[in-house]
């Protein structure tokens, strides 16, 4: 019985091994995924936190590599997914106004066209597009033409994080030389 039970033994570990060598696992992405929340924490959310989330930001974070990346990379006047792969997308678990524009809860895509001097940031209802191949300008929610601000140590990686100014809640995105601030105000 012993020896029956050790080739048992020996022959599902056989075929554990062998179903390994089958399945080809991608590698690493070269612009991983990451999310921001605000408010920012460090841990992931449960139901009963306090106070709970109120916007997630979940986007590639593609890298510089040495290369200039506004006005180079991604062409001034143009359209882009901000970030990389799927486009970016930006989830408002309460109400918000941006602009002046109603936000209802929901999740949407967040794209951008950089110029020089500003940026205009796009909130837009199509969701769980490849890029900005296939954006359809019909379906922006909002529209806002935010001022560049240029930094002096560049980022490597596409970041986004939240900052607060008094009630107002800020989408900054930094990369390269360059950040950009969208104010939010939550309800």
């Amino acid at each position: 019985m012993k020896k029956f039970s050790l080739l048992a033994v020996i022959f599902l570990v056989a075929i554990s091994v062998k179903a390994q060598d089958v399945v080809k696992f991608a590698p690493l992405d070269a612009s991983p995924v990451d999310i921001s929340y605000f408010p920012s924490r460090s841990v992931k959310f449960k139901k009963t936190d306090t106070p709970s989330p109120s916007i997630k930001v979940t986007y590639a974070r593609p890298s510089a590599k040495g290369r200039v990346v506004f006005g180079e990379l991604l062409k001034f006047g143009e359209v882009w997914r901000v970030g990389a792969n799927e486009n970016t997308e930006i989830k408002f678990y309460k109400p918000a106004t941006i602009n002046g524009v109603a936000i209802p809860v929901g999740t949407y895509s967040l794209f951008a066209i950089p110029e020089k001097d500003k940026w205009t940031i796009i909130i837009n209802k199509e969701l769980d597009m490849w890029g900005a191949y296939a954006y359809d300008e019909s379906k922006d929610l909002v529209r806002v033409s935010v001022p560049v601000k240029p930094v002096s140590t560049a980022i490597e990686a596409l970041s986004i994080a939240f900052t607060t100014q008094g009630t107002v809640t800020n989408l900054v995105i930094g990369w390269d030389k360059t950040t950009v601030e969208l104010p939010i105000t939550i309800k």
